[in-house]
């Protein structure tokens, strides 16, 4: 039976009283093993030097891949070039470079973007700003201090968004898929899709994608939904169409613990979906919570040594 590959996407703690709950968590999570740690980024550099934080805090105490999040909004070319070095100089080679929201009080319609007019250009300013920093690295050549080993120095990693549903602000119902093409053009080496409800969104947005040409692995961002507030936003951020379904379920459930194991049953059943019609692994987006993603890949049989929490369980 292959491994399937499993990653989290965290955000900055909101203050340093978090902080010490978010490196539990962080802990937690990577014993479960995934390949990569991704941590957000707020518009405006609002969280920058947390998220920098916690990205030094994953690669010093962790094994795991630290993933940072890197948007155009809030940043211009040169103000992104030096938080790339920034990144790059605390040993961060994994990105994921992303357009942004709207900060707040602006819609899609008012200019808000700076000269970094869109993720393909951030790609391509990462690739960059690492070939001019350091073309290559150096070691020590042991008995001989007058001399080094040059080799090529380990490229980045750039993922970016996909969107199985199109992006709202698309004008016609293949531009998200022809943004993506740009995306891996300019150098992307991972998609990452925002969430969705369905299996079949997203395995036919990989056909279509597949159709017109993208070539790189194409992961599926599964949210589990606990709480009809929690949908309720899901669903004003980006747009989606309301599960009926889930939705009825939440609503209906009379108890917190009750709605949190309709959340994991159906972000579990999504995965096993997407799993067995070919997805490269699933990106769990965990809140800050280590409790809910790990039962999610535990119910789905993704990660069958995790111990599920006893209220998963349901003992007291």
């Amino acid at each position: 039976m292959r491994r399937v590959p499993f990653s989290f996407e965290l955000y900055p703690p909101r203050s340093p009283a978090s902080t010490p709950a978010l490196h539990e968590t962080i802990d937690r999570l990577a014993a479960a093993g995934p390949d990569f740690l991704s941590v957000t980024y707020g518009a405006g550099g609002s969280t920058g030097g947390r998220s920098l934080e916690v990205l030094r805090h994953i690669r010093t105490h962790t094994d795991v891949e630290p993933l940072a999040h890197l948007t155009c909004v809030g940043n211009t070319y040169a103000g992104a070039a030096r938080l790339i070095r920034e990144f790059l100089d605390a040993g961060i080679l994994s990105f994921l470079a992303l357009r942004g929201d709207p900060p707040a009080g602006l819609g899609e319609g008012e200019p808000f973007l700076g000269d970094l007019e869109s993720s393909a250009q951030l790609v391509q300013l990462i690739d960059r700003v690492q070939a001019e920093r350091a073309p290559y690295e150096e070691s020590p050549v042991p008995g001989n201090p007058a001399a080094v080993r040059v080799a090529p120095r380990r490229k980045v990693s750039i993922a970016v968004a996909a969107f199985p549903n199109g992006h709202p602000r698309s004008a016609y119902s293949s531009q998200h898929v022809d943004a993506l093409l740009a995306k891996q053009a300019a150098g992307a080496t991972l998609a990452i899709t925002q969430l969705f409800f369905h299996a079949d969104h997203y395995l036919a947005f990989v056909e279509r994608a597949r159709r017109a040409g993208v070539t790189i692995p194409i992961l599926p961002g599964i949210m589990p939904i606990t709480s009809p507030a929690r949908l309720a936003r899901v669903l004003e951020l980006t747009g989606e169409e309301l599960p009926g379904e889930l939705s009825i379920s939440l609503e209906v459930e009379p108890t917190a613990e009750g709605r949190r194991q309709v959340g994991i049953e159906w972000a579990a059943d999504l995965a096993r979906a997407v799993v067995a019609g070919g997805a490269p692994g699933v990106h769990l987006y965990a809140f800050n919570q280590h409790d809910t993603v790990l039962d999610v890949l535990a119910q789905a049989g993704i990660r069958t040594g995790l111990q599920l929490s006893a209220s998963s369980k349901g003992t007291p």
